[in-house]
């Protein structure tokens, strides 16, 4: 990275650091460095916050930061800018995401969030993953609350919603299948089909629709690919407009879009989400 710009921060797309690991995020942000790596060997990042282009911040469950709980808030408040996902997918307090929140208190959250953040712009939901399973006989999905995530959006300024599909990897599979969930992986065309309708019901609300790291949905209209770290977004909405990098993060799949950036999590921080989809390391 050229050492003329200043870092991104990612915290974190490894764990919930907010709504599970707030005491341990506040200690790092006081101490200005992290000890971080996604398992074993930590490296040092600098938390420093002349040295922090953005501070990216991506949670489920944004109330610790939100009560300033251990600090978070005044903490972060030293930073130039933050930049916060939101993860809503309308399965929280339900057997797919056990620990999240429910959905409507989550939805509650994001005028505060949006306060907090300084522009709405600087804040992201993510619809993500959308899920398909069989109960009782019939195919359910998640997606039947994508309109209430988008009516949100819409009504506090945000303009950007980004998506995918569940992906399951062999331990989430497992997983799903020792807990009895039967889920259902729809052939790419139907969620081609799916995410064109999610892409119209967003651009009739002024929104924009991303798809992250799934390139089976290019070409869907109004369906953008997701570069959920992007450099030239971030310098774009920086308070003093400073340059940020546009270079890939290499640390990141092949498809992914994002720029570079530095995440402080671990996969060893277990998340008591428990979401049955989930690549990481849930805690139930």
């Amino acid at each position: 990275m050229n050492k003329r710009l200043k870092t991104v921060i990612s915290a974190s797309r490894r764990t919930d650091l907010v709504a599970e690991y707030p005491e341990w995020l506040a200690g790092c942000l006081r101490r200005r460095e992290a000890a971080a790596g996604p398992s074993g060997r930590p490296y040092l990042v600098d938390l420093a916050p002349e040295n922090v282009h953005t501070f990216v911040l991506w949670s489920k469950d944004f109330s610790n930061l939100l009560a300033d709980r251990h600090g978070l808030r005044d903490l972060l408040a030293a930073y130039d800018q933050l930049y916060l996902h939101f993860t809503i997918t309308g399965l929280g307090a339900t057997a797919v995401e056990p620990g999240a929140p429910e959905p409507r208190r989550a939805l509650a959250q994001i005028p505060a969030l949006a306060a907090l953040a300084g522009r709405p712009r600087r804040v992201s939901l993510r619809f993500d993953p959308v899920v398909f399973w069989e109960e009782e006989g019939r195919v359910r999905s998640n997606i039947d609350f994508f309109p209430a995530v988008a009516a949100a959006a819409a009504e506090n300024g945000l303009a950007d919603i980004r998506m995918s599909f569940a992906q399951w990897y062999g331990k989430a599979a497992r997983r799903a299948r020792a807990r009895g969930f039967r889920f259902v992986d729809p052939p790419d065309g139907e969620k081609r089909a799916r995410a064109a309708e999610m892409a119209r019901l967003a651009a009739a609300k002024g929104l924009t629709l991303h798809a992250c790291s799934q390139p089976f949905l290019a070409g869907v209209p109004g369906l953008r690919p997701s570069a959920c770290i992007d450099g030239a977004l971030l310098e774009s909405l920086h308070p003093k407009g400073a340059p940020a990098s546009r270079r890939k993060d290499r640390g990141q799949r092949r498809d992914c879009l994002c720029t570079a950036s530095k995440d402080i999590g671990s996969y060893e921080q277990a998340c008591p989400h428990g979401c049955v989809y989930c690549y990481a390391n849930p805690g139930v």
